[in-house]
This record gives C-alpha cells, structure tokens and sequence, in this order.
C-alpha cells in the first residue's frame, strides 16, 4: 500500500510540474524585469526586447507542434484586436512594478481571477455563489493587511498601476471566453503577441530612444525576463492540456508566492509579518473562490 501512495503523489506532482514552472516563470518575468529597470532599461525598451523574444519563441513552438484547425480571419482579427488590451494589460502592470515592491504588485495584480469572476456573473458569462462572495470579501481584507502595514509607503500611482493591470487581465479573458471559445489558445497567443508587440514598438517610437541596461547583470535581467515570459505561456497551456484549466487556474495561485520569495531573493524586497499574513489570507481566498 505505501508504494501505491507514493506512487499516486509522484503522479499529482508530475501532473502539476507544468503548472508550477509557468507560475514561477511568470513571476521571474516581473522580478528580473524590474532588475533590468535597475540597471538602466526603460519600460518601452523592455517591452519591445519581451515581445521580439516572445514571439520568436512561441513561433518555433507553433512550427513543431500541429494546429488543430486553422485560424478564422475573424478570430485573427480578434486576436490581434485583444493585443491591444494586452499591451495596456502589461504597460500597466510594468508601471507599477517600477515604482512598488514586487511582492505587492502581484498581490494586486492576482486579483484578476475574482474580478472576472464577478464581472462574469453581472454579465451572465459565469456563476458566483455566496461562498464566492464571501471569499472575495476575505480576500480583500487581506489585501488591505498588505497594503496598510507597508512601512516604507507606498506609491497610489503604483497601486491603481497594479489594479488597472488586473482590470485590463480580467477584460482579456472574458473577451477571449465569449468570442473565442472554440480557438486554439496557441494561435490565440501568437496573435495577441503580434498585436501588442506592434503597439510597443509604436510607444518606442514615440518614446524617441532605445535604452538598454548597462552590465552583464542587466543584460541578464532583461533577456531571462523576455526568455521566461515565452516559457510561462508555453508551460501554462502545457498545464491546461494535462490537467484542464480549472486545475492550472488553482496551480498558478503560486504565481505571487513565487513573486514574494524571487523579490526577496533577487531585489532584496521584504514583507513584514503582517503582510505575510495578509498575503496568506488573499491566496488563501483565491483559491476558496476558484473552488
């Protein structure tokens, strides 16, 4: 009986290993990208050297791995149209890491899966229960422990960065659920990426100069951050294809752990004991809601 036990927790574990490595890439693209801003790179450079490396990347990805069907010119056009919320979802999210601890924009950010949640109640897309309800409560009390014991201040630009970052996340999946239910997520990335890629590589334009980071450590910083960003959505839909979406959905609640100790490890950001608190509370209720 034992070996059948250990055999059975290998197995969950195995099934989960995609999952956890596009929740700890997504959370290296935020730490190593805010590296990158230490050591000289603007948010327009980073954005354009992301998007190039991406869309390399998930180009291979595309060659070596058979669509199922073919893309409509309507869901093209879709796609391309959703590379716009895209670009504003990860402008947003970027502006608010230059200015506030990591830790804490993700924390903000992770919102998203409840805000969709409820927006897709009050649409008629989704279904919230009064446990949801309660859960979403929770997860804002832990949230203001978080935000309330931050010793140093924070940045209220930083924190409606954050929020607007997960208002835009939240619009990109209801969107992408109601007008393409049926599309391959892969396609559905490679053109999201395309889009927003074009619309950083206008804000560059406007922006005037290219400012890359100066030193190894930065170099590094800014091509793990472009490189890991690919390798979150490859693993991501990796993970849905192994144990669905629902499953993921719940794995990623590890995303703004990961965030926490990278930060800490790599920028030197601390939380306090009471944000650790609140920090357990929120991803906690998270999890209770995605239930």
């Amino acid at each position: 009986m034992p070996p059948v036990q250990q055999n059975t927790t290998e197995g969950a574990l195995a099934a989960a290993a995609p999952g956890l490595v596009a929740a700890c890439a997504f959370a290296s693209v935020s730490v190593f990208g805010k590296a990158s801003f230490v050591h000289g790179t603007d948010i327009a450079t980073f954005l354009v050297t992301r998007g190039a490396v991406g869309i390399a990347i998930i180009w291979l990805w595309l060659k070596g791995v058979p669509r199922a069907r073919e893309f409509t010119p309507r869901e093209k056009a879709i796609a391309l149209g959703l590379g716009l919320l895209f670009a504003a979802n990860v402008y947003t999210l970027f502006r608010a890491i230059q200015v506030i601890p990591v830790a804490i924009v993700e924390l903000v950010y992770f919102l998203y899966p409840m805000l969709t949640g409820i927006v897709g109640a009050l649409t008629g897309l989704d279904r919230v229960t009064a446990r949801g309800v309660i859960a979403a409560i929770v997860a804002f009390a832990g949230l203001t422990l978080i935000v309330g014991t931050h010793g140093e201040g924070l940045s209220w630009a930083g924190l409606a960065f954050a929020g607007a970052a997960a208002v835009f996340r939240s619009a990109m999946l209801l969107v992408t659920r109601a007008a393409l239910p049926t599309a391959d997520p892969r396609d559905v990335s490679w053109y999201t990426m395309l889009g927003s890629t074009a619309a950083f590589v206008v804000l560059l334009a406007l922006a005037g100069k290219v400012a890359f980071p100066t030193g190894a450590v930065g170099w590094s910083a800014l091509l793990w951050a472009s490189v890991a960003a690919a390798i979150a959505l490859i693993a991501m839909f990796a993970s849905a294809r192994r144990v669905g979406p629902f499953r993921t959905a719940l794995i990623m609640n590890a995303e703004p752990v990961a965030a926490i100790v990278l930060s800490w490890l790599v920028l030197g950001e601390l939380m306090n004991a009471t944000q650790w608190v609140g920090a357990a509370i929120m991803i906690a209720s998270l999890v209770w809601f995605q239930m």
